[in-house]
This record gives C-alpha cells, structure tokens and sequence, in this order.
C-alpha cells in the first residue's frame, strides 16, 4: 500500500552486531585453518566439534551483549569502576596490542586474497587500507553495520558450494586419522578459537547505548544465536569441502592460500578457487573492520571519549583515530619484506590464549552482579553454563601455551 512503512522481514531484525562479530571470527586466517583442517583429518569429526563449540560462542557473546544492553556502559568502564584502573589499563593494553598483530594477519590474508586474482601486493594492501578506512566515513551505525553485514553474509556462499562436493575421507577413515598429539592439537585451537577477545568488546560496545533493555536484550539473544549459527555454518562446509580434497595437498599442514586454491581449482574448476580468494578478501576486510572498532571502544572508553558510531568524525575524533592508526600500523606492517607470518600468528594465538581467560572470569562476575545488571544478572543456569564455557577456554589457553612453549 502506497504511504505504508514496510517492516523488514523478522529474519532480517535478527541480524546486528552479534552476527558481525561471529561471521568475523571465520576470519582469512581462518578459512584457510578449517580447509586444512578438513583436509587433513577429514570431516566426521571436526563437524560435531564446531557444532559444540556454538554454545561456548553463544555463552560469552550473550553476557557481552546482556552487559551493555542492561548496565549502558561498556566492559572497559564497569571494569575500572568495579576493580579499579590497573586491571583496566593491563587488559586495553592487552588487547590493543594483540588487535594490532591480528589486524596484521587479516591485511595479509586480504592481500593474498587479492593477489590471487591477479592484484599485485602493493596495490591489494592499497585497496585493502581505502576500504577499511571508508567504513569510518559512512553515515551512522547502521550504514556501518549494513557494509558488514553484506560482507559477512557473502562467506554463506561456502555453504552452498559444500553441497557439491564429495568428501574423498569416509567417517571410520575419518576418526582413524583423528587420533594423536596432532588431533588434540587441532581440537584445542579449534576451542580456543571459538571466541576471540575482541568479539566480546566488539559486542559489548555496540550494544551499550541500545537503551529499552527487555527488548533488547531479547533481540540481542536472537541476533547472537543467529551469529553463532551461520558462524558454524560457514566453518563446517570449509571443512567438509576441506575434506574432499584430501591427498591432493603435499604438506598439507603447512599449506599456504597458493596451494589450497590451485587443489579446489584443480578438482571443481577456476571458480572454486576465485571464491576462495574472495572469500579470504572478505573475511579479512569484516575482520579488519570489528578488530579496529573494538580497539577504538576499549581505548576510548579508557580515557572517557566519546565512542558512538553514530558520532562523525568531528564529534568523535579520538574514537576514529584509534581506529585509522590501528588500520594503517597493521597495513603498513604487512608491507615488511619477507616478514614471517606464520610466527606472528602463533604468538597472537598465545596472547589471545592469556588474555581471553581473566576477560571471561570479569565478564562472568560483571553478569552476576545484582548491583551491576540489577533485574538481568545471570540466574543460576546461566553461571553453571558460564562456568562451564569456562572450564573449556581456559583448558584450550593451558594446551595452546604448553604446545607453543614446548
């Protein structure tokens, strides 16, 4: 009807920052980790694990995202005004430099994606910077929060491709090839992957300023829910497309974007593996984009600045600095001849390992708090499942430290 408002679909109004920051999390590093992954072990058994994993994801987003909606402020603040400045100053410290090194691997692995399709490496890292930057100068939060999305929800596309593929690795071949200190390996990092330090700023400091907390809240709960499924989603078919080009990939542990692509390429035709390029290209840019945002909450809030994206540059220009020298550090990092990557990301896993382990801890007592949350604080149910989520963190970090150290 002419004059009539047209609602959006209800699918639609579940999506927001908690599906940005979960489709972030499938990140350039990480698509080429699931392949492989799949590839080398196979796919009967990783699945199921991803598909457990969601609760763990699901658990920590949640209390981000109940945190800011019921207390209106941000992690970072309740944290200086709970426990005082010195565990907020180590754990922006923290996660500024780690978001740093991260933001480091994703102007890489947009890079690389790029220079699969023929962009030459200057040039990609160029056209990488120019569209990190531009998402600064959209108007408003939800033009910022549509550019994600599109981007986010293209990565969807795997999970069409997987329906064409066939696994060349049976279930029983499967879960023979699952055994061994290499497995346990895996399956920790697949757990300590499963949620990042910067997705919880990243949720946190979207949803702080919502305001109207019942609703919410229950809309915050339905977009963190549908984050954590396409975010599983989309891991599960790299995996299982991973899988069906099993033996193709000498070395395949070591394998590099170059020698994924050319194997899908070789076995589905060109437009396998220019999907994989693009798709790196696209989780690299989501990546850059919430990385550098969360980094801008925490240091902002850190100092009292204005930090709302709906701000323009000259009401918030603390909050966009952050996020401009944050993007441009890591570009120009990624220029460095013959740097090692490969070194620079183990050493994120490991900081990530550290840092994610007291942030979970002060996230659950900030949840629990009647004086923080009043009427919202985690009933019963909830602290067990937290405590549990926990438990599952904090043995990935132990494993990922003694495997690195040793």
């Amino acid at each position: 009807m002419r004059g009539k408002k047209r609602r959006p679909l209800p699918f639609l109004l579940c999506l927001g920052p908690g599906v940005l920051a979960a489709m972030a999390d499938n990140d350039a590093g990480g698509l080429i980790s699931y392949t492989v992954t799949g590839a080398k072990f196979g796919w009967a058994v990783f699945i199921p694990l991803a598909m457990l994993l969601t609760i763990v994801t699901y658990t920590v987003q949640e209390m981000a995202m109940r945190l800011g909606v019921a207390s209106e402020k941000g992690y970072i603040c309740l944290l200086r005004e709970q426990y005082g400045k010195g565990w907020m100053a180590c754990q922006v410290a923290a996660l500024f430099t780690e978001n740093l090194l991260t933001l480091l691997t994703e102007f890489v692995g947009m890079s690389a994606g790029l220079e699969l399709l023929g962009i030459p490496a200057g040039a990609a890292v160029a056209l990488s910077v120019c569209l990190a930057l531009s998402v600064a100068f959209l108007s408003g939060y939800r033009a910022k929060e549509r550019f994600g999305l599109t981007i986010g929800l293209f990565n969807m596309l795997f999970v069409v491709f997987a329906f064409f593929v066939h696994p060349a690795v049976g279930v029983q071949q499967s879960m023979a090839l699952s055994t061994g200190t290499r497995f346990s390996w895996y399956a920790a990092s697949m757990a300590g992957n499963a949620i990042a330090p910067w997705m919880i700023f990243y949720q946190n400091g979207a949803y702080s300023e919502k305001g109207s907390k019942e609703k919410h809240i229950k809309g915050g709960r339905a977009d963190t829910l549908t984050g954590c499924i396409c975010q599983v989603l989309v891991a599960s078919a790299l995996i299982f497309i991973g899988s069906s080009i099993y033996g193709m990939v000498p070395d395949v542990e070591n394998a590099g974007a170059p020698q994924i692509m050319a194997a899908l390429a070789q076995e589905y035709g060109p437009f396998a593996g220019v999907l994989l390029a693009l798709g790196m290209f696209g989780s690299g840019l989501l990546a850059a984009v919430t990385v550098s945002m969360s980094s801008s909450w925490s240091v902002a809030e850190s100092f009292g600045w204005s930090g709302n994206m709906d701000d323009t540059f000259k009401e918030a220009p603390g909050f966009y600095g952050i996020y401009a020298a944050s993007v441009l550090l890591a570009a120009g990092a990624a220029l460095v001849p013959e740097l090692r990557v490969n070194a620079v990301a183990v050493f994120v896993q490991a900081v990530s390992a550290v840092l994610m382990a007291p942030i979970v801890v002060f996230l659950m007592l900030l949840t629990s708090s009647r004086k923080v949350m009043g009427e919202y604080a985690s009933a019963k149910g909830q602290k067990i499942r937290s405590w549990f989520c926990t438990v599952i963190i904090m043995a990935a970090a132990v494993f990922t430290i003694l495997d690195i150290a040793v």
